[in-house]
């Protein structure tokens, strides 16, 4: 191995030490396709690549499709008899249906059912969903914290906003080596 090839490696692995950094960062966001989430992802990303920001008013038709409203979302959890949070938006951003509509309700186990999302096939994941275009709300949950349910009442709340505001997106030109263009 010659000194070009240690230095290249070297590079490479600071390169990769940052890159989790920022995965680090971003993981924990919770983002949908409008709202502070979006803006807060942007921002960290402009901190090491020079991005443009741009946004477009919820109700802009864009061709075939409307900007939906910006949903932006403080907290959510599933409460059980004892005041426990057994589903907790703090601890997993994906415990949330992104997109859920505001609720604050008690409600039975078999009510509460039919607003949760589990993957059956494997028992430990918690899947991701969202609901743009209809107006519901719901959790997602491993299926195991899902067999554990009691047959009681449980608290549900979903403080989350639905209001006019904006599709962020952020632009960075990357000349390369053809003139085809890639757009991610």
């Amino acid at each position: 191995m010659n000194i070009a090839d240690i230095r290249t490696a070297t590079e490479r692995a600071h390169l990769g030490e940052e890159m989790h950094r920022l995965i680090s960062e971003l993981f924990p966001i919770c983002r949908s396709i409008t709202g502070n989430g979006v803006r807060d992802t942007l921002r960290l990303i402009q901190k090491r690549i020079p991005i443009r920001v741009h946004e477009v008013p919820s109700g802009t038709k864009v061709f075939d499709w409307t900007v939906p409203l910006e949903w932006n979302i403080q907290d959510a959890y599933i409460k059980n008899a004892c005041g426990e949070r057994i589903v907790d938006f703090r601890t997993c951003n994906l415990h949330v249906v992104s997109y859920s509509q505001p609720v604050k309700r008690r409600m039975r186990l078999e009510e509460l059912k039919t607003h949760l999302f589990t993957l059956p096939d494997h028992p430990d994941w918690i899947p991701y969903r969202t609901s743009y275009y209809k107006e519901s709300w719901g959790f997602c949950l491993s299926q195991k914290q899902f067999l554990e349910l009691k047959d009681e009442e449980y608290d549900v709340c979903i403080e989350a906003s639905l209001r006019e505001g904006h599709l962020t997106y952020g632009e960075y030109y990357l000349k390369g080596q053809s003139d085809d263009e890639v757009l991610l």
